[in-house]
Order: structure tokens, then sequence, then C-alpha cells
């Protein structure tokens, strides 16, 4: 199945621009593209018109755009961890979106650049402390699709646990937004019938969106006590933000 483009139109880009002038520091975007790739030019156009719109500090853009072709790049594929193209990435790799941040997904995008830039997770304090106590590695897959409305909240969410394991120096919490059109056997790993999936070191854990609390206590089920740990079906009201 083919994904859903959503064009991102004036409107958007002004509501984008808008949301954007919030931030504070300067954010980078890694796109890592390849030969016959599908979507790597739209990827590579949604990068682009963010960092267009992103404010200008003393001259300078806040979003800068990097450019990384596996042909050429390989040892910058190997860095962040990169498998897969189109892929996008913030913070040395660790916030991840494999395949094309299109549709609805630009919002959550959008938001995570800006929580970056104010350096303010918006997560409570009992989540980072116990973020910051877990030492193991942590690979938190959200499945999703361009037209899911609740899919950007769940990876909002991940994100920012990732954001805030990576401030304290460690990159072994990756935050990983999949898009299922695009990959579908990663999809199909999971037998997810809807969207948003979460995956915490290979197991499924969530389908819906986590509250907050209940996301990171599962995460410590999972990686600190090793825990069997089935499919949760959890509201779709249930921003958890």
């Amino acid at each position: 199945m083919d994904p859903v483009r959503v064009e991102i139109d004036h409107e958007t880009k002004e509501a984008i621009k808008e949301a954007l002038e919030d931030m504070e520091k300067p954010v980078e975007i890694n796109v890592f593209i390849g030969p016959n790739c599908k979507y790597c030019e739209e990827t590579i156009k949604i990068a682009r018109t963010l960092e267009e719109l992103a404010p200008s500090k003393n001259g300078r853009k806040l979003i800068k755009v990097s450019i990384y072709d596996k042909e050429k790049d390989a040892d910058m594929f190997k860095k962040q961890g990169v498998e897969r193209i189109p892929t996008l990435t913030l913070l040395d790799g660790v916030i991840r979106y494999t395949g094309t941040p299109s549709g609805e997904e630009i919002r959550g995008l959008v938001e995570t650049i800006i929580r970056i830039s104010q350096e303010d997770s918006g997560l409570d304090d009992t989540t980072v402390k116990k973020l910051r106590e877990i030492t193991e590695p942590v690979h938190v897959e959200v499945i999703v699709t361009p037209q899911c409305p609740y899919c950007p909240y769940a990876a909002l969410l991940t994100n920012m646990f990732a954001y805030e394991v990576w401030r304290i120096g460690r990159k072994n919490f990756i935050a990983d937004t999949v898009e299922a059109y695009e990959n579908p056997d990663i999809a199909d790993k999971y037998n997810v019938m809807s969207v948003p999936a979460i995956a915490i070191n290979g197991v499924l854990a969530f389908v819906g969106v986590p509250y907050e609390e209940d996301f990171i206590q599962r995460i410590i089920d999972v990686v600190k006590y090793k825990k069997k740990v089935g499919p949760e079906i959890i509201s779709e009201s249930a921003t958890g933000l």
C-alpha cells in the first residue's frame, strides 16, 4: 500500500512558521538518502521547508539541514546507526524518523524541534529521574502512518524520553518513529493492525498513545526486569502529554 501524502499547503506553512518562532537555540536535522529511494526527495523537501520557515538568530537560521548519501557518507550512517532510507535524525541519531515524516507526523517533528531548541522536554520530573536511572540500551519503535492524528503524540513523547537521556551524555536510548507503509516488514513483525503501535526492545507494548507514567514504567519492566509484556490497548484520547 502506498503512503498517503499530505502536501504542506500555505496555511500549514504559516502555522509551522508561527510555531517555530518559539525556538531559542539551533537544531540540526540530518537526512539520510541513497540510490533508488522513492521518498528521499520528499524527506529532503520537508526538512528544507522547516529550515526555510525557521527563525534566524545572529543572521543564521535556527534549523540547519545536512544531507548524507549512503554511497558517499557510509561513516555517518554507521555513526548514527542508520540502516534504512530515507531516515531523518536529530541529536546524533537518538531521535530518528525511519521513513518520511509527512502528513500528521510533521506536527510531532516540529514540536520535537521546538522543545529541543528550548531545552525543555515538558516531561514530569519523576519521569526524567526514572529515565536517567535506566542504563541498559533502549530502542522504542513507534509505528505510524501519515494520516494518523494520534501518532504525533506517541512520537513526541518517545522523542522527549530519548532527549532527556541524551542530555546527560548517553546515546543508548533510541526513539524511532517508523512509517508503516514505507517499512511494512517492521509493521508486519509486530502484527500491527492499528496505529500508533509502540514496541520496546522488540516487544509490542502499546497500541494507542500511552500515558507518560505508564510508558516509563513499561520501559523499566522490559529493560530492567525482563518481564514479558503483551499488547495493551490504550484509549486514543489518552495522549499522556
